[in-house]
């Protein structure tokens, strides 16, 4: 027996973004939402399911399943496997955009309904804390008093997850063991919700097509290959940022200790970060991963190279 790896977006929408995937996503959220004084969900509406043909092709998904709960909620769950710039930014803009477009001109504010951004990440996100779990709102940075509940950020980190199957307690536990280890798994762990068995059964890759198949595999090959690049591109930095610390600390000496050193380091730095640009550039990463993994801004490098 072989599952899916649920983390690729396509399978993670097809466990509970499907159309008889509605129990599955009703339980993952309850386990995960932090309800406060509202009650758990009890119904909800998958909206735009799960669909081969629209899948097909496709490099991504920032959307991975929307739904609306029985109280005019919309919940937006997410699988990120691969950390990119403004991230943070799209997902906060997301959520603010599902909000805002409930109404058209002329209707009451009074009619919005809550949004709630789920995003699951297989990457260390929040490196300052060693919560699983965070969520965030609108709060008085003062006494920490709610502003306001309609937009809800909730961000589940899969790396700060340890636990084994048998040091799973509860279901939570096994939602989170479910999203991070099933694609390593030959079968179905024991003594687990009915509701969590499902998942496993229809991530099942012996039930597939051959064209979901191809689906799954052709999302992992991009991601192993995108997370490839970002590895090299840190290890050209290192390597270049080493080099030039080195070549700025001689030519920085010989033009005298105090301006020379100072000047030296810096042209040192600067041009190795240009060298290491362009190689990078030339082995076909984006620009904005080079922006980012280098520091140098998008003008910086054209003007330069």
């Amino acid at each position: 027996m072989k599952f899916l790896d649920v983390r690729t977006d396509f399978a993670f929408k097809k466990v509970f973004g499907s159309k008889d995937s509605k129990p599955r996503l009703i339980s993952f959220l309850n386990a995960i939402i932090d309800f406060d004084d509202r009650c758990e969900i009890t119904d909800l509406v998958i909206v735009d399911p799960y669909n081969i043909p629209q899948l097909k092709g496709m490099k991504d998904t920032f959307v991975d399943v929307k739904a609306q709960l029985n109280d005019g909620t919309s919940v937006i769950v997410e699988m990120q496997v691969l950390n990119h710039p403004g991230l943070e930014n799209r997902i906060l803009y997301n959520a603010a955009k599902n909000y805002s477009a409930q109404l058209v001109k002329g209707e009451r504010y009074n009619l919005l309904k809550p949004v709630i951004a789920l995003t699951i990440v297989a990457f260390d996100m929040f490196v300052k804390n060693d919560q699983m779990i965070n969520y965030y709102k609108l709060l008085n940075k003062h006494d920490f008093t709610d502003y306001n509940n309609d937009i809800e950020l909730i961000f589940v980190e899969l790396n700060k997850f340890t636990k084994t199957q048998e040091q799973c307690d509860g279901i939570q536990d096994d939602w989170i063991y479910f999203l991070k280890n099933a694609g390593d798994l030959s079968m179905i762990p024991k003594n687990i919700n009915k509701t969590i068995t499902t998942a496993y059964e229809i991530s099942n890759e012996a039930g597939m097509t051959r064209e979901e198949l191809e689906i799954q595999y052709n999302k992992k090959q991009y991601i192993a290959i995108q997370n490839g690049s970002i590895t090299l591109a840190k290890q050209r930095f290192e390597q270049g940022f080493a080099q030039g610390f080195k070549q700025g600390f001689a030519q920085g000496f010989k033009q005298g200790f105090a301006q020379g050193f100072k000047q030296g380091f810096a042209q040192g730095i600067e041009q190795e970060k240009l060298d290491n640009a362009k190689k990078m550039l030339e082995e076909g990463i984006d620009i904005l991963l080079v922006t980012r993994i280098t520091g140098l801004t998008e003008k910086q490098i054209k003007n330069k190279l």
